[in-house]
């Protein structure tokens, strides 16, 4: 029986991590779905993903209320990573307590983002 595809949602508006993460998600034999609304995020659970990932600094979303809505739903053991700027110490902090799994300086991300995907979704 053929595995099934793991999906991986990303909640972006960033062009170059939108790439990026494609990229990286086809490398890991993985399907990327993004979206740009905590609707749509929300949404998303019904595609039982594996991972979900934030871009913390996303303008048309409120991280923090986001992840509470994440968890709050069907599927509240799906790991949540967020990213962001390394000199954002304030909203990495609110975002780890919020309930992030993890929260990530983007640049960490970006190196790690291949073992990230590959951990998640084998």
């Amino acid at each position: 029986m053929p595995e099934s595809i793991k999906t991986v949602v990303t909640v972006i508006e960033d062009l170059f991590f939108t790439v990026k993460i494609a990229d990286a998600a086809k490398r890991a034999g993985a399907r990327a779905l993004f979206v740009k609304t905590e609707d749509a995020a929300v949404a998303s659970l019904s595609d039982n993903p594996s991972l979900i990932i934030v871009d913390l600094n996303c303008a048309t979303i409120d991280p923090i209320a986001l992840i509470s809505r994440l968890k709050a739903g069907d599927h509240p053991d799906v790991p949540v990573i967020g990213f962001v700027s390394h000199v954002q110490i304030d909203l990495r902090q609110r975002a780890q307590e919020a309930g992030y799994n993890s929260v990530i300086a983007r640049s960490a991300f970006s190196g790690n983002l291949p073992d990230i995907l590959r951990r998640h979704t084998s």
